[in-house]
C-alpha cells in the first residue's frame, strides 16, 4: 500500500486478521495444467507463461487478461518459455523433444520445430543480440541454434553426466552457464562452445536453475538441497556461504535487474527475497500459492514478480512490500472427499484427507464443534443417520466410525473387517442398518446398534466397490465398482438379485438410488451419467454427457424429477432425469476437482465439496439468484459505492436494488466493474469467499471479512480524493 497515505478513498478490509488491502497485485488462472515457466516481456506489458497442458499463453501484465487464444502446437508438456531481447517472438522448449518460435503479435508459429534434441527440451533462452536461441535437454546436452534459420549453430554442448535441467546466457552474451542433475555447475564458451573451468562443485543434490547477475560478473544457482549459492564468474569460487531459509527444493532462482536482489522459489509453496550482497533475507517468504512455485520472474524494472505454481496459477507481487497476507482456514486443510445434508436440512457433514469430519451450520457455515477425530487415515465417506441423531464414517484406515451428532463423541469402538480402505458407507432408512464398500472388492452390512457384522461379506466386485447404496425401502443393495459394473443385491439375503449391470466404459464411482426407489444413477470415468431401471438392470436412455472429466458424485433430487452430478471438470450440472437434458449451464466457482454432491432435504439446494477444500452450497433453481452475490453492494447517485458485503460464512440474503444488479458485477478475474463497465478494483481470490456466480448461496472455507468501501470514490472524482477534496 505504497501510496495508502495519499489516497484516502481506497477500499480496506476489516476482519479480525486484516485491516490493509494485500499487496499481491494479481491472480491469472487459465491453464489447466501446472505452470512451468513464466516470462515478462522486454517492455514489462505482457507476460508468457508455458503449461503442463502443452500450451503457451500470453497475458497482459497489468490486468492479467489474455490477450490471445492459446499458442498451440507442442504435443508435451511445455517446460520453459523465453522473450526475444525484442519482445517480438517467443521460444518454448517442451517434452515433446523440440523448441518452437512464435511471433508476440499474431501467436503464429514462425517456422518448422527445432529438432535434434533426443529427450525432453527442459530450458531455452535468447542470447542478448537475439540471433541466437539456446537450448538444454534430459539427453545430457545444450544446443545453440540460429534463431532466423533454426538451424544448429554447432555440436552439441557435451561433458553433464545427467540431464541438463537449466541454462542462461551471460548478459554480455559471452558466456553460457548449465545446471544438471549431477550436482554440478558448468560454464562455457558461448562463441566456441568449449569449457571455461572445471565444473563447480558445491550442491549436494540436482541444480534446477541458474541465472546471472546483469553485470555477468556473478552466477546464482537452486538445488534440491534446498540452497541457494552465488559464484564469481571469474574464478568459479562460492562467494559466501549457501543461502538457507527455503524448507523444501529450491525451483528456481534469477537476480533482479539493478543486481541487488536475488529471488528463489521453492517446492515450500514461497518465494524469498536475498540480499544479494549479504545474503540475508530481506522480508518474510511471499505465501499465497497452494502448491509448489515451479518458476518466477522479474518485471524489466524489478518492482513486481510474476510466479508460477503447480496450484495452476500465476501471481503477480509487489516486490518493495513483498507480503501477501493470506486468511488462515478454520475449517479442513486438505481435499474434501465426501458431505451430506442432515435430514433437516439444518447440518452439513464433511469428510476430509486431514483424517477429521467436520459439522457445519448449513444455514450460516459455521463450524459447530470441533473436529470429530479418531481416524488414522483420510475419511472417504460420511452420512447422516435418518433421525439425524448419528455420523457414520468410513476411512482409509479401513474402519467404520460411529459418531453421536449432539456431543461429537465416538459411540462405540470402530467397525472393523474390510482389509482395505473402506470407500463408501451408508444407513438404511430405518437407522438399523448400516452398509460399507471397500477397496478389498467387498461390501459388508453392519448393525447400527451393536457394530456386530450381520453376515458374510458380499462378494463378487472384481476390482474396488466405490459406492454403495441402500434403495428407499432397504430391502435392496446397490453398488458400484472400478470392475466398471453396477450390482443389485438382496439386503436381507446378501444374495445377488441379477446379472452384473453394464455399459460403462470406465470406472463406476458413484451410485445413488432415486427416492422413488424406480430407478439407479450411477456416474463413471467415463465422463458419463446413467440411468438404469432399478426393477430390471435396464439402460433407460442414452448416457447423460457433458462433463469433459470422470464424474465423481452423483445425486438424486428428493421429488426423483432432477440428478445433480460433480466432477473432475470442477463443474456440478443439473439434470432432467426425464428428458436427460442439460437444465441450466454447469454451476461454476470450485478450483479443483468437485468430490462429491448432495440435495438438500427440500430440493432447494445443492451441496458440492471439492479438491479445493472447500464447500460450497448452491441454489437448484437459478431463476432465484440473478443478482450478483460475490459481492453485494449498493451505489449512490454519484457513482459512488456505499457498501460491499463479503463473508464467507454467511449467506447474502439481503434483497438488493434491481438498479445494482443491472449495473454492477465482477468478472472472472476479480476486478469489480461499476455500471458502466469501469473498472473500480481487483479483489484477491482469498477475499472472494462466495462465489462469481449467480448461483451460489455460500462458501465455507475461511474466516469471513467485509469489505469497506463506504469512502471509495472512482470515476472523474477520484483525483480529488488525493488531498480530501471529495466529501464522503
Amino acid at each position: 500500500m505504497k501510496f495508502a497515505d495519499l489516497f484516502h478513498s481506497l477500499p480496506t478490509i476489516i476482519s479480525r486478521h486484516r485491516e490493509t488491502w494485500p499487496e499481491i497485485q494479481g491472480e491469472i488462472h487459465g491453464h489447466s495444467g501446472v505452470v512451468n515457466s513464466v516470462a515478462f516481456s522486454p517492455d514489462g506489458k505482457r507476460i508468457a507463461s508455458a503449461s503442463a497442458d502443452k500450451t503457451i499463453r500470453l497475458w497482459d501484465a497489468e490486468t492479467g487478461e489474455l490477450l490471445r487464444p492459446p499458442l498451440e502446437g507442442h504435443n508435451n508438456w511445455v517446460k520453459s518459455v523465453a522473450f526475444s531481447p525484442d519482445g517480438k517472438h517467443i521460444a518454448s522448449a517442451s517434452d515433446d523433444k523440440t523448441i518452437r518460435l512464435w511471433d508476440v503479435e499474431t501467436g503464429e508459429l514462425l517456422r518448422p520445430p527445432f529438432e535434434g534434441h533426443k529427450h525432453w527440451v527442459t530450458s531455452v533462452v535468447f542470447s542478448p543480440d537475439g540471433k541466437r536461441i539456446a537450448s538444454a535437454s534430459r539427453d545430457n546436452t545444450i544446443r545453440l541454434w540460429d534463431a532466423e534459420t533454426g538451424e544448429l549453430r554447432r555440436p552439441p554442448l557435451e561433458g553433464h553426466e545427467h540431464w541438463v535441467r537449466a541454462l542462461a546466457l551471460s548478459p554480455d552474451g559471452k558466456h553460457i552457464v548449465s545446471a544438471s542433475h549431477d550436482n554440478d555447475i558448468r560454464l562455457w564458451d558461448a562463441d566456441t562452445g568449449e569449457l571455461l573451468r572445471p565444473p563447480l562443485k558445491g550442491h549436494k543434490d540436482w541444480v534446477t536453475s541458474v541465472a546471472f547477475s546483469p553485470d555477468s560478473k556473478r552466477i546464482a544457482s537452486a538445488s534440491e538441497d534446498k540452497t541457494v549459492r552465488v559464484w564469481d564468474v571469474e574464478t568459479g569460487e562460492l562467494l559466501r556461504p549457501p543461502l538457507e531459509g527455503h524448507r523444501h527444493w529450491v525451483s528456481s532462482v534469477a537476480f533482479s535487474p539493478d543486481g541487488k536482489r536475488i529471488a528463489s522459489a521453492s517446492g515450500d509453496k514461497t518465494i524469498r527475497l536475498w540480499d544479494a550482497v549479504t545474503g540475508e533475507l530481506l522480508r518474510p517468504p511471499l505465501e499465497g500459492h497452494n502448491h509448489w512455485v515451479t518458476t518466477f520472474a522479474f518485471s524489466p524494472d524489478g518492482k513486481r514478480i510474476v510466479s508460477g505454481s503447480k496450484d495452476q496459477t500465476m501471481r503477480l507481487w509487489d516486490t518493495e512490500t513483498g507480503e501477501l497476507l493470506q486468511l488462515p482456514l478454520t475449517g479442513h486443510n486438505h481435499w474434501i472427499t465426501s458431505v451430506a445434508f442432515s435430514p433437516d436440512g439444518k447440518h452439513i457433514v464433511s469428510a476430509s484427507e486431514d483424517k477429521t469430519i467436520q459439522l457445519w451450520d448449513a444455514e450460516t457455515g459455521e463450524l459447530l464443534r470441533p473436529p470429530l477425530k479418531g481416524h488414522k487415515h483420510w475419511v472417504m465417506s460420511v452420512a447422516f443417520s435418518p433421525d439425524g441423531k448419528r455420523i457414520v464414517s468410513g476411512s482409509e484406515d479401513q474402519t467404520i466410525r460411529l459418531w453421536d451428532v449432539v456431543t461429537g463423541e465416538l459411540l462405540r469402538p470402530p467397525l472393523e473387517g474390510h482389509k482395505d480402505w473402506v470407500m463408501s458407507v451408508a444407513f438404511s432408512l430405518d437407522g438399523k442398518w448400516i452398509v460399507s464398500a471397500s477397496k478389498d472388492k467387498t461390501i459388508r452390512l453392519w448393525d447400527a446398534e451393536t457394530g456386530e457384522l450381520l453376515r458374510p461379506p458380499l462378494e463378487g466386485h472384481k476390482h474396488w466397490v466405490m459406492s454403495v447404496a441402500f434403495s428407499p425401502d432397504g430391502k435392496r443393495i446397490v453398488s458400484a465398482s472400478k470392475d466398471k459394473t453396477i450390482r443389485l443385491w438382496d439386503a436381507e439375503t446378501g444374495e445377488l438379485l441379477q446379472l452384473p449391470v453394464e455399459g460403462h466404459k470406465g470406472s463406476a464411482v458413484s451410485v445413488v438410488f432415486s427416492p422413488d426407489g424406480k430407478r439407479i444413477a450411477s456416474a463413471s470415468g467415463d465422463k458419463t451419467i446413467r440411468l438404469w431401471d432399478a426393477e430390471t438392470g435396464e439402460l433407460l436412455r442414452p448416457p447423460l454427457e457433458g462433463h469433459n472429466h470422470w464424474v465423481t458424485s452423483v445425486a438424486f433430487s428428493p421429488d426423483s424429477k432432477h440428478i445433480v452430478s460433480g466432477s473432475k471438470d470442477k463443474t456440478i450440472r443439473l439434470w432432467d432425469v426425464e428428458t436427460g437434458e442439460l437444465l441450466r449451464p454447469p454451476l461454476e466457482g470450485h478450483n479443483h476437482w468437485v468430490t462429491a454432491v448432495a440435495f438438500s432435504p427440500d430440493g432447494k439446494d445443492i451441496l458440492s465439496a471439492s479438491v479445493d477444500k472447500t464447500i460450497r452450497l448452491w441454489h437448484a433453481d437459478a431463476e432465484v439468484w440473478s443478482c450478483l452475490e460475490a459481492l453485494c453492494s449498493f451505489l449512490d447517485s454519484d457513482g459512488c459505492i456505499k457498501q460491499v458485503y463479503s463473508v464467507s460464512l454467511s449467506l447474502c440474503r439481503q434483497n438488493y436494488s434491481s438498479r445494482l444488479c443491472q449495473g454492477a458485477e465482477m468478472n472472472h478475474q476479480g476486478w469489480f466493474l461499476g455500471p458502466n463497465g469501469e473498472f473500480l478494483f481487483w479483489v484477491p481470490t482469498y477475499l472472494r469467499p462466495c462465489s462469481l456466480t449467480t448461483d451460489t448461496k455460500l462458501v465455507i472455507a475461511g474466516m469471513g471479512s467485509w469489505l469497506d468501501v463506504n469512502h471509495l470514490i472512482h470515476g472523474q472524482e477520484w483525483q480529488k480524493t488525493k488531498h480530501r477534496e471529495f466529501s464522503t
